[in-house]
């Protein structure tokens, strides 16, 4: 099974050097960054059945990093 990347530099590659800068100026981006991170790599684990959950437990957490994302975004094109 192929798996998406999830990672924010491939979902925004045309924010590559303001995430470089966010990630070094801004702890609160920062941090949200390292959250989304650790939410990404569950997520795939759980996709590649290293780790097994509940389907309900997967679309939590998949909920989880969209909504950190959709954060981390707002937080890019502002």
């Amino acid at each position: 099974m192929l798996l998406e990347k999830h990672d924010l530099l491939h979902e925004f590659p045309e924010h590559k050097e303001k995430i470089h800068q966010l990630k070094i100026s801004d702890r609160h981006f920062a941090r949200l960054f390292d959250e989304y991170h650790e939410v990404n790599k569950q997520v795939v684990r759980f996709e590649q059945e290293i780790e097994h959950c509940s389907d309900q437990h997967l679309e939590t957490v998949k909920k989880q990093r969209l909504h950190l994302k959709d954060q981390l975004y707002q937080m890019l094109t502002s």
